[in-house]
């Protein structure tokens, strides 16, 4: 049996994801980043994007994060998130469309405040769909 470490995925409402795991893999600020048993201590910005974990019996299931914090103890992973689903709770039909408004915005960018908006939904977005996309590879 290989070795695995508890992980917990928690939003502001909710607690998403509790159990053992192989391994997590999530983007950081700098990157991705995959936490397996062992790990060195570790606390770290999550940009949006995926988060990926490969249960104990070799299964994956797949998340998606709107930023927040990943945190790592002897033994535990914690992902604090501003926002988290399951990446097939995610409507790619409304991300799609966010995208595209995200995308006019910036084109018809009027003020500096209303294009900073735009691009983070813009790049809330692209992470759902890279998320429910991750899925369904």
């Amino acid at each position: 049996m290989a070795m695995t470490m508890h992980c917990d995925i928690v939003s502001a409402e909710e607690k998403i994801f509790s159990g053992l795991v192989e391994i997590l893999v999530a983007t950081g600020t700098l990157g991705d980043l995959g936490i397996a048993p062992g790990h060195a201590p570790l606390l770290t910005a999550l940009i949006p994007g995926p988060v990926r974990v490969v249960l104990q019996n070799g299964s994956e299931q797949i998340y998606y994060v709107s930023g927040g914090f990943l945190e790592v103890q002897s033994g535990v992973v914690t992902v604090l998130a501003d926002t988290a689903l399951r990446a097939d709770d995610v409507n790619e039909a409304a991300a799609l469309k966010a995208i595209q408004d995200a995308n006019e915005a910036i084109s018809n960018k009027s003020s500096e405040f209303e294009y900073s908006r735009a691009a983070t939904q813009l790049a809330e977005a692209a992470a759902q769909l890279r998320a429910l996309r991750q899925l369904r590879k």
